[in-house]
């Protein structure tokens, strides 16, 4: 009898200790599926992928508690919502471009400043080092184009490395390259934030040490002006890959309420969108780079237009459209919780 006493007392522990760790997880779940026409379809699937993890373990150990009841309840109308013979419109690749990959950049804020951060760091790391040490920029850059670039800066032409080759062959490797770095920086996280950043620092000191490398030699403004047509899409996409990068790192490491695996698949999920939206940003700037920047006989207003407009998307599109996509989406929890 005394047994039993304790094996009851322990049963309810566990199941308050259940609760307690899923409780906030499972009425965001409820606000959320009373209108489920503003989540998108791989978000139900997600809710509905834990939701019935936990309706299982739930069954197993507390069959006859009303947390149980609770959850077979919210799984099965999410279950109705998904498979009612609804068929996924076409407005679905809109709503992918529009409103999850701004929500996804939205909810890891964090960590996509936290790679702007190292990619800042590392940057002035690649300056300080070259303007301490000369011969750093052929460690970083190889002596064979550091002795390229400097007989090209002799003759007057100092981004004349940008004119060698076809346009549609280098278009095509730079962009092949590039996008090899990008999936290189996102799937660094499945080994932690802190794989990602080893490729986010390498990049960003040899950023630092190419374009003080031409204001050593008094061509910077020329420089500076050829490298930011591409260059403005093509370092934006390195910080944004190796976000990616740390948002799938941080599900490892900050599992919250959910288990470490579950945490690590919605945040590949996430870090997945991320990625998506960057390759087309990479393979723009691979265009710009190989069709646009080796004529830096274009006129100066052409060239800065499309700086400009480059700087202008990226402000747009992973700045000011995730932060009105998440504010609208924390607004609408805000006036379901009153």
């Amino acid at each position: 009898m005394q047994q039993k006493k304790c094996y009851c007392f322990s049963n309810v522990m566990r199941e308050s200790l259940f609760i307690k760790q899923n409780i906030a997880r499972w009425r965001d779940y409820q606000r959320r599926i009373e209108d489920p026409s503003e989540e998108s379809p791989d978000t139900l699937a997600q809710m509905y992928t834990e939701l019935t993890s936990d309706l299982a373990f739930s069954r197993t150990h507390f069959p006859d508690a009303t947390i149980t009841s609770m959850l077979n309840a919210m799984t099965l109308r999410l279950h109705n919502e998904i498979y009612s013979g609804h068929h996924e419109k076409w407005s679905r690749l809109l709503t992918f471009w529009t409103r999850e990959v701004p929500q996804a950049v939205y909810d890891n804020r964090k960590a996509m400043l936290a790679a702007l951060a190292v990619f800042v760091f590392f940057l002035c790391v690649g300056i300080a080092s070259l303007f301490n040490d000369a011969d750093f920029a052929r460690l970083i850059l190889g002596d064979r184009y550091v002795d390229m670039t400097i007989e090209n800066i002799k003759n007057g032409v100092p981004t004349d490395v940008y004119s060698s080759g076809g346009e549609a062959e280098s278009f095509f490797s730079i962009m092949l390259n590039n996008l090899r770095v990008d999936v290189m920086s996102v799937s660094m996280g499945i080994f932690t934030p802190f794989a990602t950043s080893l490729i986010v620092m390498y990049n960003a000191i040899m950023v630092g040490a190419f374009t003080f490398f031409f204001f050593q030699h008094g061509v910077f403004s020329e420089a500076l002006l050829a490298i930011m047509q591409h260059g403005t899409l093509e370092i934006s996409t390195m910080v944004l890959s190796g976000g990616a990068g740390f948002v799938m790192g941080s599900g490892w490491l900050f599992p919250g309420t959910y288990s470490r695996m579950q945490s690590f698949r919605r945040k590949a999920k996430e870090a997945l969108k991320i990625t998506l939206s960057v390759f087309p940003v990479t393979i723009a700037a691979a265009f710009i780079e190989g069709y646009l920047t080796r004529h830096t006989d274009y006129p100066l207003f052409f060239r800065v237009m499309v700086i400009a407009l480059s700087a202008a998307f990226i402000i747009f599109y992973y700045i000011l459209l995730p932060y009105f996509v998440g504010r609208k989406h924390h607004n609408r929890i805000a006036t379901d919780e009153q």
